[in-house]
Formats: structure tokens, C-alpha cells, sequence
């Protein structure tokens, strides 16, 4: 389905039972909905969840230009209220975690709850160079030359040389994420900087982390656990950035017991 919000078609599809509590999910860079799908049974078990491309990614349209989170939070905010969605809980992975923050601290009152997936709440300055080079290169040579690496480190050694179907159906997304949306969403994230913001959210947060999560490791969950008042975290052994994915048994466990709890 399509939905005409903030001067952009955004794609989302609806699954679950209609008049449940709603959960966002929302995922990560060079992704699309598709990531979610291991956890969409037991999700809409109980609740209505609510799977939307970001900009730039999927179906949804990719505008060329620089983009912003606060521009990325407005989508995502226009998406719930023409649905009817005023207050969700939230789940995002990575670039999606990073959309929840910015809804979370400039509009405390859309969500029930927050779940911040294998994401952080700062850019380092050298993190800060390595998105340059990321953009100089997908402009000039497109996704390609990124999808080996991208998948190395979304994805532990043992979890790749298993060839499981789910990264195939990944680094396809990868591949066809067009380039505007990548480069858009890269100025974006290349500016994150919430940290010291964090005290400021007052919804109940769960933090879930791959214990071998290169891109935003442990460390960065824990300094956003020490902020966010009474965040709970979850470190998923054997796990690399996409978490949800290579244990999606343990995320799920992690997931649905923090939400059947709200």
C-alpha cells in the first residue's frame, strides 16, 4: 500500500489483528521492510504492526538531496497519523533506532514503548569520514563495490559461510536500494549526535544489541542504556548487526517480553 505523507510516497503494509496496540517497525540503511519478517509471526499474534520503507528505500520514493533524521521522523510521524496512529511502539534497527531516538525526543508522547535495535545514539568524527567515502563511492560506482563488505559486517563469519537464504534476500535489498535513497539516508545518519540528549526520554526503552555487532557495537548500547532512565539491554551472543535476523529466536524472546510487559 501507498501512502502520500511530508511531500513523499511512502510505502507500508499492515499485518495483525486491526484494533490491537499498534508496533512501528522500522529498518535499517539499504534495507526495506522485507527484514522484518522474522519477526512478523509473532508480532501479529497480538498486536498490529505496522512495516513501512524509509525514505529512499523499497518502495518508497527516493527524492535526490541531502536528507535529515528530523526529515526521516516526519515521514515516519505523517505515515502514523494518516493511518490513525497516534501513539505505537516502536521498534527500529540501526538507521530505524536512529528515527526512534529523534521521534522519541522531540515528541515523547507518540510512543508506549521504544526498542532500540543494534543502533547508537552518536557519530564519531572518524565515523563521520567513513560516510563521506561511502557516498563518494556509491556516487560514482553505485552499491555494488559496498555489498560484500555490508554484508560482512552485518553478519557473523559462521552465520555467512552457513549461505542461509536470508542473506541472499538481504544483499539483493542491498543491491537495489537506489542510490539517492543510500546517499540521502548517509548524510542523515553521518550527523547523529543524541547522546547527551538521552535523559530526556521518558518512554519505557528496551535496547538490543549483537555481541559482535561491529557498526555500533556493545558499547555504544550500554553508554545509551546509562542515559535512557530505566533501559533494559539485551546482548545477543553470536550475533553481528542484524540481529534480528541471525537470532531471531533470542531477539524475538528479547522483543515480545519486553512488549507483552508495556
Amino acid at each position: 500500500m501507498k501512502f502520500l505523507g511530508n511531500g513523499i510516497s511512502i510505502k507500508y503494509e499492515l499485518f495483525g489483528p486491526e484494533g490491537a496496540p499498534t508496533v512501528v517497525v522500522s529498518h535499517s540503511l539499504a534495507s526495506s521492510l522485507i527484514m522484518w519478517a522474522p519477526q512478523l509471526p509473532p508480532l501479529a499474534l497480538k498486536f498490529q504492526v505496522l512495516c513501512y520503507d524509509t525514505r529512499g528505500h523499497g518502495g518508497t520514493a527516493a527524492p535526490a538531496g541531502k536528507y535529515t533524521l528530523d526529515m526521516l521522523g516526519d515521514d515516519a510521524m505523517a505515515l502514523m497519523d494518516g493511518l490513525g496512529l497516534h501513539k505505537v511502539h516502536w521498534v527500529g534497527l540501526s538507521m530505524g533506532g536512529m528515527i526512534g531516538q529523534n521521534i522519541a525526543l522531540r515528541e515523547a508522547g507518540r510512543f508506549n514503548s521504544l526498542t532500540l535495535c543494534d543502533t547508537a545514539a552518536h557519530m564519531p568524527p572518524d565515523g563521520r569520514a567513513s560516510w563521506d567515502e561511502r557516498i563518494g563511492i556509491v556516487s560514482e560506482q553505485g552499491m555494488e563495490p559496498l555489498a560484500d563488505p555490508t554484508m560482512e559486517r552485518w553478519f557473523t563469519a559462521g552465520y555467512l559461510a552457513g549461505k542461509p537464504s536470508s542473506v541472499d534476500a538481504i544483499r539483493k535489498q542491498f543491491l537495489a536500494t537506489a542510490p539517492a535513497g543510500y546517499m540521502g539516508c548517509c548524510h542523515a545518519l553521518k550527523t547523529l549526535d543524541y547522546l547527551e540528549q538521552l535523559p530526556g526520554i521518558i518512554t519505557p526503552t528496551m535496547i538490543i544489541v549483537g555481541a559482535e555487532d561491529m557498526g555500533t557495537p556493545v558499547s555504544a548500547s550500554e553508554a545509551m542504556q546509562a542515559r535512557i532512565p530505566n533501559a533494559q539491554l539485551v546482548v545477543l551472543e553470536e550475533a553481528a548487526h542484524l540481529s534480528n535476523i541471525e537470532q531471531a529466536e533470542g531477539f524475538n524472546a528479547a522483543m515480545m517480553g519486553f512488549l507483552n510487559a508495556q
